[in-house]
Parts: C-alpha cells; sequence; structure tokens
C-alpha cells in the first residue's frame, strides 16, 4: 500500500516547490499585511480606504478564484498594457509567480488586521515618549513599535502560515508542480490514488509540525521575559536541591 513505485522523487520535488512557494508568498504577504495596517492606521483618508477595501475584498474572494484570475487575467492585463508599446507577442505570467502573487495578497489582507490590531497594543505613551526625545516617526516605528508588534503578532502569524502552507495546493489547478500535481500524476499513472494521496499528505503533516516547532521557538525568542523567568526558574530549582 505505501509503494511509491519510483515516483517518491517526483514527490520531493514537489515537496520543494511547495517550501518556496510558501517561503516567498510569505516574506512578499508580511510586507504587504505591515503596509496595509499602516495605511488603515494613517490619518490620510485616501490611504485609510484603499486598505479597508483591499482587506475587505481580498477576504471575500475565495483563494482559489483569486489564483485563476491571476494567472489567467494577468497575462490577458499585461498584454494589453505591452500591446500598447508596440508589442504584440504573447505573454503568460508562470505558475509559480502567479501563484506568489495571489497567495501573497489574500495573505497580505489577513496579515493586515493582525498588524493592526497588535500595533493598537502598544500604549499610546511609548509613542508619544519617544518622540518627547527627539525620535523621528521611522525611528519610533523601527524602536519601539515594530519589536513589540512582531512579540504581540507572532503567534497570529504563524496559524496564518500553516494555512498559506495548506493553501499552495490550490497552484496545482494551473500547473504548478507541486506536492499535489506530483502526487495526482503518480496516482493517474499507478491507478492507486489512495497510497499517492496519503503520502502528499503525510508531506504536508510533516511540514506543518515543522513551521509549529519553528513558530514557537520564534515566539520563545521574542518573549526575553519568559525566557529570563524560566532560566530564574531553573536556578532556584537548582539551588533547593543542591541545598536539600
Amino acid at each position: 500500500m505505501f509503494d511509491l513505485q519510483g515516483f517518491g522523487a517526483l514527490l520531493l520535488s514537489g515537496a520543494t516547490v511547495t517550501i518556496q512557494l510558501a517561503v516567498t508568498s510569505l516574506i512578499i504577504g508580511l510586507a504587504l499585511g505591515l503596509l496595509g495596517a499602516t495605511a488603515k492606521m494613517s490619518n490620510i483618508w485616501l490611504l485609510r480606504k484603499l486598505a479597508t477595501v483591499y482587506t475587505a475584498t481580498m477576504r471575500g474572494i475565495p483563494e482559489l478564484l483569486l489564483v485563476l484570475f491571476i494567472y489567467y487575467g494577468g497575462s490577458i492585463l499585461l498584454m494589453s498594457i505591452l500591446k500598447k508599446f508596440g508589442y504584440n507577442d504573447y505573454v503568460e505570467i508562470s505558475a509559480f509567480w502567479g501563484g506568489v502573487m495571489a497567495l501573497s495578497i489574500a495573505f497580505g489582507a489577513y496579515a493586515t488586521e493582525i498588524f493592526r490590531m497588535s500595533i493598537q497594543e502598544i500604549p499610546i505613551g511609548q509613542r508619544e515618549a519617544s518622540q518627547a526625545i527627539g525620535m523621528r516617526p521611522f525611528q519610533t516605528f523601527y524602536r519601539i513599535t515594530l519589536p513589540q508588534v512582531w512579540q504581540i503578532a507572532l503567534p497570529g502569524l504563524g496559524n496564518l502560515f500553516l494555512v498559506l502552507l495548506k493553501d499552495t495546493a490550490l497552484v496545482s489547478v494551473v500547473g504548478l508542480k507541486d506536492i499535489m500535481y506530483q502526487s495526482s500524476r503518480a496516482a493517474q499513472s499507478t491507478q492507486q490514488p489512495f497510497t499517492f494521496y496519503m503520502a502528499a499528505a503525510i508531506i504536508y503533516l510533516g511540514l506543518t509540525m515543522l513551521i509549529t516547532g519553528f513558530m514557537m521557538w520564534l515566539e520563545w525568542r521574542a518573549n526575553p521575559a519568559a525566557r529570563y523567568a524560566k532560566k530564574i526558574s531553573r536556578q532556584s530549582t537548582h539551588s533547593q536541591s543542591t541545598i536539600g
């Protein structure tokens, strides 16, 4: 039942593509989320409205439709733009970058709300104090706000990344050779769909466990107070055992 019949290498190559897609989408999505949260809390009315429309629209569209729209509609839009400059050849967006754009946009919409709520958790007095000592807005954001936002938002972003990893399977519908594409190909060739879809599920589960462990480590690293308290607790326990 678990004989992969020589398709193991294809599944591993699909896992590599899935990881590349997820990590690239995560990086771009984090940037979009941070920009969106900044725009939502801006004093400029237009930026606030644009950010609101962005989050409301992207969170209301299924990711599969977003992948299809960007992959097929993006090529049409790009060709129509290039035709104005005299370029009439066919242009196609690659499945990888079409998937990255779709997943990044969707991830950024959800991350926007997480970043916004995290920023609101920081006492406004800290920003006022930094301005009082002459720090510029960018310095205040980089040195005061961002480190605390990272600590507060990390659990929510970790959950979003797990969802993003599983959403990468949607990009297989436009031909990206990820885990789902390779497992479907193997299942069709061998007429053993249960074996290869089970193998794909095990790979996704393994990646999820690795990411969960990594996020727990990041949360521990981002909370120096908890690390210090744990260190003091260990020292106290060791001292009591030594005295006893």
